[in-house]
């Protein structure tokens, strides 16, 4: 059976406890993990890429940046799709964008078509994890006395374990075979979920079936329009804040106040702003959300691009001294997501980062790589005890009905998060990635994380959610 349970046992007690089976977990796993994997596994095919396709390695950053953009507008989309035609139908809808972006991707001729593929890549992909979110918390309605931490737990960690294995990856699939093995890989994994959902995940209620009118009435175009417009302006002035566009800033302010205006009308809003007003610890965890991934982001771009410059270290050999820390970041997801813990993670992983940044003050061209590597566990740390501890606390918070688009702009809040900190970087380390610059960023985090540890050790977190 597609919902069968299984008994794990609490480090507590001998009791058993009751937890969705492996078979329901597996398939949103993979789906989860798909879209964080595409955001890392093309970084050490960009020079290939444009070798191959004659044009400049400054032309290929538009295949990492429309991925981010795709992604940060779809992932509320498609939880919004998921609340109005099922999770179901819209997980595998993505899984099939996926293969379709896989395909296109192997087979472009140009960067244009390259372009086209990694935009399907970040629409199909970005249903996977507001769906997954939305399968789990149905789910768990149906049986009252299943806990979820754990599987919550799993979903947070495949991102963050994939996030981390798509560089090795990436670089092993161009050594050994070619740039368009980094798109094709998405097929049989496409494939691979595709057949687990179909086998193992229950179907949604109902036929699925809308009428055209009705479908453009409950999915509120003029709102998904409005912020997608707003995240566009707002992800381009925050992609170069060395060189800021004040016409994007203003533009950013000014949709969102068109769509705050018309979202309070709207019948069915496409983001409920007036729950958002009401609901100020979910407004919070956005802000939370943001805030916190942006250290370890920051982390991967700037003092990658220190240890490059002033270490002269190769890339393979930054990533490899990397990768522990978001190994270690998935690691610690998993006692505390079965407890389903958030207060304390929250408290931890900003404290974390308050240590890790200020270590990073005294890095030097002559500090051990040792100390260096044992530096980035606490942003680890950071990674593992924020995504866990924040996810936790909006499964508790956002209303049932409304999980998808919830768990969707959590996502958007971390894309938002990861473009802010490549600006940071940009501005703290200039075009030399010295150690002047380094000690400027890690000062920067220091500031940021000391707000966010006052920040959530003042706001009224529960200490777990049930």
């Amino acid at each position: 059976m597609s919902g069968e349970l299984t008994r794990d046992k609490t480090a507590a007690t001998d009791d058993p406890v009751r937890t969705p089976g492996w078979r329901l977990v597996a398939p949103l796993l993979v789906g989860s993990a798909l879209n964080p994997i595409n955001s890392s596994i093309l970084a050490t095919a960009l020079v290939p890429i444009a070798r191959s396709l004659h044009v400049t390695i400054a032309a290929t950053a538009v295949l990492v940046s429309s991925l981010y953009l795709a992604s940060a507008i779809a992932q509320p989309t498609m939880g919004r799709l998921a609340e109005r035609f099922g999770p179901r139908r819209v997980f595998l809808a993505g899984l099939c964008l996926v293969g379709v972006g896989g395909v296109l991707g192997t087979l472009a001729p140009n960067l244009a078509t390259l372009t086209v593929a990694r935009v399907l890549l970040g629409i199909g992909t970005a249903g996977g994890y507001p769906t997954a979110m939305m399968i789990v918390r149905r789910f768990a309605a149906r049986h009252p006395e299943v806990k979820v931490g754990g599987t919550l737990g799993a979903l947070s960690a495949a991102g963050l374990v994939t996030a981390a294995v798509g560089l090795p990856i990436g670089g092993a699939l161009v050594a050994v075979a070619d740039w368009r093995a980094t798109f094709l890989v998405n097929v049989p994994m496409a494939l691979l979920g595709i057949v687990m959902t179909l086998c193992w995940v229950p179907a949604d209620a109902g036929s699925g079936t809308r009428a055209a009118a009705s479908l453009l009435s409950e999915l509120d175009p003029p709102g998904m329009l409005l912020f997608a417009a707003m995240v566009t302006c707002m992800l381009l002035f925050c992609g170069d804040l060395a060189h800021p566009n004040w016409l994007m800033l203003t533009a950013t302010l000014l949709l969102a106040v068109a769509l705050v205006l018309w979202e309070r009308r709207a019948r069915l809003p496409f983001i409920d702003v007036r729950m958002l007003a009401r609901n100020r610890p979910l407004s919070m965890t956005y802000l939370r959300v943001g805030a916190t991934l942006l250290v370890p982001y920051c982390i991967l771009y700037g003092l990658s691009q220190w240890l490059a410059e002033s270490r002269g270290m190769s890339a393979i050999t930054v990533s490899l001294l990397l990768l522990p820390m978001s190994f270690l970041a998935s690691v610690v997801t998993i006692p505390f997501s079965r407890r389903q813990l958030v207060r304390g993670p929250l408290i931890a992983a900003a404290a974390a980062a308050l240590v890790g940044s200020l270590a990073m003050v005294t890095f030097s061209p002559h500090t051990p790589l040792v100390l260096i590597a044992a530096v980035t566990l606490t942003f680890g740390v950071t990674t593992g005890l924020g995504s866990v501890g924040n996810q936790t606390v909006l499964y508790a918070q956002s209303p049932a009905e409304q999980v998808g688009v919830a768990s969707g702009l959590l996502r958007t809040s971390t894309n938002l998060g990861a473009i802010m900190s490549a600006s940071l970087v940009s501005l703290a380390l200039g075009n030399t990635a010295g150690d002047a610059g380094l000690h400027v960023l890690g000062l920067a985090l220091a500031g940021l994380a000391t707000v966010l540890l006052l920040a959530t050790v003042l706001d009224r977190l529960p200490a777990h959610t049930r």
